[in-house]
């Protein structure tokens, strides 16, 4: 099954679960799992050499909003695959689907997505999303995104 719902995400991180992360219910605490998300997502904004792109044009992402839906609890010692995927690609942002694996329960402990809005923090105002990421996003996704202009 693992394989199967990865194939679609061009960027998975495992990552370990630490002690420290869980909390005195007995799991890992719901908030570890958004930086999980977080983790993923750099790694993604990193394929698209965003700082980069933000020291020549002064425009960067930003998280706009977050959901996530909690499937199962996890718990130390173990691992988790944190991937993540463009799904809607529009004129000013982007929605980006995350995703939380536990191999060890052969099944996915969390889901849920991002919007990304684009910001010229020279005049700290939304920016268009760069023509540079549009193009690595196309080319790093194994399924297309909508694209809305």
């Amino acid at each position: 099954m693992g394989s199967d719902i990865l194939e679609r995400f061009p960027v998975q991180l495992e990552i370990p679960i630490a002690w420290g992360e869980m909390d005195s219910f007995q799991h890992v605490n719901n908030l570890v799992y958004l930086r999980w998300f977080e983790s993923a997502r750099m790694a993604y904004f990193g394929n698209c050499n965003y700082l980069e792109v933000m020291q020549e044009t002064g425009i960067g992402p930003i998280l706009r909003d977050s959901r996530i839906r909690y499937r199962i609890p996890l718990t130390f010692p173990g691992s988790v695959i944190s991937a993540t995927r463009v799904t809607r690609l529009e004129q000013d942002r982007f929605t980006m689907e995350h995703l939380i694996y536990s191999p060890e329960h052969n099944a996915v402990a969390a889901e849920g997505e991002g919007v990304i809005v684009c910001v010229d923090y020279k005049q700290n105002c939304k920016a268009a999303v760069p023509q540079h990421y549009r193009d690595l996003i196309t080319e790093m996704e194994p399924i297309k995104p909508e694209i809305f202009d």
